[in-house]
């Protein structure tokens, strides 16, 4: 099943903030029972770390409680496509990551992109490749070579299909290096597996892993960045110095159904708002490394999350056997 851009940029550009005339809704109490956030991936991770961060906020801002459930799978379409089975009146919500708007946006098939709204966009992260310290590639050179020279050796840990982190490494089979893709649906997982020398390498942002990097148990090889990461990564290579083109975006936000009411998702989206102003939402970019200017309110994010899609599209055009 195909969407046209025209049918994904009328379902992403109309504004969450536009007027739908005067509801009932605007002069009820809110939240009227617990809210909940669901998380389409496993503890650990940081569509987790932002999940239960929002849900706290949420909770103290508008009061009344909020429960954070983990649903895992299908690249965090399973946990969206929940979602949906709840009613649409802004007490139901989740975290939406760049793997699952590219599995939904560029190949939609149960869960489309215009099925949601973002309340706002809260991390904005380079990815990049990662290895245990002890590992025996030391450089990126390292890897280029035992992937070159053992075809399908090396191997990647993964969120799952038609995500960024899957396209990245069948990019890098166009670059003569063949690596295996392999998925793991909870972030501790994906873990535990390089730790333990299940996988070789791991895909991530670094500001997940970043105990593990303070730590000295993983290190980075790579980041899929045009121009280096600023301290203390300055001196780790980015696709940009191997002249690989293909720089997948990585986001997480807050999303509601598209038909929620408006005024319920203004009155989201102001809190978040409110949330982006505050010092805990700077420490958090701070600790989890992420671009300063991160956030995305809702009267702008339909286009960043269009101009996302496009790019999305783009980057899947230079994979092997793309049309």
């Amino acid at each position: 099943m195909t969407i046209s851009r025209r049918q994904m940029l009328k379902g992403l550009t109309l504004s969450p903030l536009a007027a739908a005339g005067t509801s009932s809704w605007a002069q009820d109490k809110f939240p009227a029972r617990p809210m909940e956030m669901i998380v389409p991936w496993g503890p650990g991770g940081g569509a987790d770390t932002v999940g239960r961060m929002v849900a706290r906020w949420f909770e103290s801002d508008l009061g009344g409680s909020m429960a954070v459930l983990n649903a895992p799978g299908a690249t965090g379409v399973i946990g969206l496509s929940r979602l949906l089975q709840t009613p649409a009146d802004g007490h139901n919500m989740g975290i939406m990551t760049s793997d699952t708007l590219m599995v939904i946006g560029v190949t939609p098939k149960t869960l489309k992109a215009s099925d949601l709204i973002t309340l706002g966009v809260l991390s904005r992260q380079p990815s990049g490749l990662f290895v245990k310290t002890d590992s025996r590639f030391k450089t990126w050179a390292d890897v280029v070579a035992e992937a070159r020279a053992k075809p399908g050796a090396v191997s990647v840990a993964t969120t799952g299909p038609g995500s960024p982190d899957d396209a990245s490494i069948d990019y890098l089979q166009t670059k003569g290096l063949k690596l295996t893709n392999v998925a793991y649906g909870k972030p501790g997982e994906r873990y535990a597996a390089v730790l333990g020398g299940h996988v070789d390498i791991l895909f991530e942002q670094a500001g997940d892993i970043k105990g593990h990097l303070d730590g000295k148990t993983l290190r980075p090889l790579l980041f899929f960045t045009a121009q280096r990461v600023a301290a203390p990564f300055a001196d780790v290579p980015v696709a940009g110095d191997f002249g690989y083109d293909f720089l997948p975006p990585q986001m997480r936000g807050v999303v509601v159904r598209a038909d929620t009411n408006p005024q319920r998702v203004a009155l989201l989206s102001a809190s978040l708002d409110r949330f982006a102003a505050g010092r805990e939402y700077a420490t958090y970019l701070r600790d989890q490394l992420a671009l300063p200017d991160s956030y995305v309110a809702a009267a702008a994010a339909p286009a960043f999350i269009a101009g996302d899609l496009e790019l999305m599209k783009r980057l899947h055009t230079l994979l092997p056997g793309a049309k």
